[in-house]
């Protein structure tokens, strides 16, 4: 099981999410997403294989949520989700860092995610975390009609793992 402390903001802990977690996970999905995830879907995600999600948590509050979906050597990040009124203090990256070394710790070689056209705080940061714009899907998000950047990076052998994050 992957559980550990990120590196910034240093109060924030990590762990698999569970049944327990979902009217929080639910809520922030709601203020988050035009099209939000159901209470359905995010059980599946906790009983799939190729699925892993986590959720953030600074004391006993979920502040966020990030997982992906692993397909062959690639991780497919569908989430990286933030409580909104705790969303500009760092979480964000903290959550998208933990993903990645997430994936690479299981041995994956690629992450790769779609963010909104109009979502250029997200775009930015996933630019400052080394994914790279690869492609367009047009139309992706049905209820705005939106396109969806397509965006990826290589993920590396070795990750950087502090010791007190070790478990």
């Amino acid at each position: 099981m992957i559980e550990q402390a990120a590196e910034q903001p240093s109060e924030l802990r990590f762990r698999k999410i569970e049944p327990r977690d979902l009217d929080d996970v639910l809520e922030i999905e709601q203020e988050a997403f035009p099209e939000p995830w159901t209470r359905g879907m995010f059980c599946q995600e906790i009983s799939s294989a190729m699925s892993h999600f986590f959720v953030a948590l600074v004391d006993d509050v979920l502040v966020g949520y990030v997982g992906f979906w692993q397909v062959a050597d690639e991780a497919h990040i569908t989430s990286v989700t933030v409580r909104k009124e705790y969303r500009g203090r760092g979480y964000g990256r903290a959550l998208t860092n933990f993903i990645v070394q997430a994936a690479a710790r299981e041995g994956l070689t690629r992450a790769t995610l779609e963010v909104r056209v109009t979502n250029t705080v997200a775009q930015n940061l996933y630019k400052s975390l080394g994914f790279e714009k690869t492609g367009i899907r047009k139309s992706y998000y049905k209820k705005t009609n939106e396109d969806a950047i397509i965006m990826a990076r290589k993920l590396d052998a070795c990750v950087y793992e502090p010791e007190h994050a070790k478990s």
